[in-house]
């Protein structure tokens, strides 16, 4: 089957950022042309895309079929090529020396939309990769492209064969590692996250992180919460903005 991904957001930023990745974009002829879709027709032609006006309930049935959900298609759909990973090697090569980085890493996250929310938190805080591994990790799907509202386009996604010989790799290469984990007593916002390379690890939910990668971690963090837990996307935001603030702004 085809990949396919849809949404005003997710085919314009595809558009935008990497357009070569787009074969076609099919465009419902019974919807009325908003700003968004008038900039995903001006950009597709700018670069050469060619865009077809049609029912669209064909490719509805595909997607509901491959992905078991309803979707919203917003009256556009493009067929696409894979995201591309990089590997790990190649992302710490490409780092510059004069700035620190930050990096996010999923231990076992499966839900696509729980991948696509981080994602697309991570791209807007400014973050410079999220790293997976081969197993026990949501690829990216067209649902996590739709969640990420296209913001899989905007940061480097990087897939290892294993996540702790990538922690080892990364502290190798002076690199701290935060782990998220609900039963420890240090709250996140207690960890000072200037002045450091550091790569923040999320687990899934139930399981959490593997006690493998939680045994190398430099810091253990929680979220305090007087309910149940959050999410792991939650969780991610609330973090990640603590970062931020810590490290842009204080």
């Amino acid at each position: 089957m085809k990949n396919y991904i849809w949404g005003k957001n997710a085919v314009l930023e595809t558009l935008l950022k990497n357009p070569k990745r787009i074969n076609k974009i099919y465009i419902s002829k019974n919807i009325g042309m908003d700003n968004r879709l008038k900039k995903i027709k001006e950009t597709a032609l700018n670069n050469s895309v060619i865009i077809q006006f049609t029912n669209l309930n064909k490719y509805l049935e595909i997607i509901k079929q491959e992905t078991g959900e309803d979707v919203n298609l917003q009256g556009v759909v493009a067929s696409v090529s894979p995201v591309e990973y990089i590997t790990l090697e190649n992302f710490i090569e490409a780092c510059p020396d004069n700035k620190f980085r930050k990096l996010v890493i999923l231990d076992g996250v499966s839900d696509p939309h729980n991948f696509g929310a981080i994602i697309r938190t991570a791209t807007a805080a400014g973050y410079d990769g999220i790293l997976i591994g081969n197993h026990r990790s949501c690829p990216i799907t067209p649902i996590v492209e739709k969640t990420s509202a296209g913001a899989v386009n905007h940061i480097p996604i990087i897939k290892a064969n294993s996540l702790s010989g990538a922690v080892d790799f990364l502290k190798n290469n002076d690199w701290w590692i935060i782990a998220l984990d609900m039963n420890n007593s240090d709250n996140y916002f207690d960890v000072n996250y200037k002045d450091m390379n550091f790569a923040l690890i999320l687990g899934a939910e139930g399981d959490g992180i593997s006690k493998t990668l939680l045994n190398k971690a430099d810091f253990k963090i929680k979220v305090p919460s007087k309910f149940e837990s959050l999410n792991v996307s939650s969780c991610a935001a609330v973090v990640i903005y603590e970062t931020v603030r810590q490290t842009e702004f204080t």
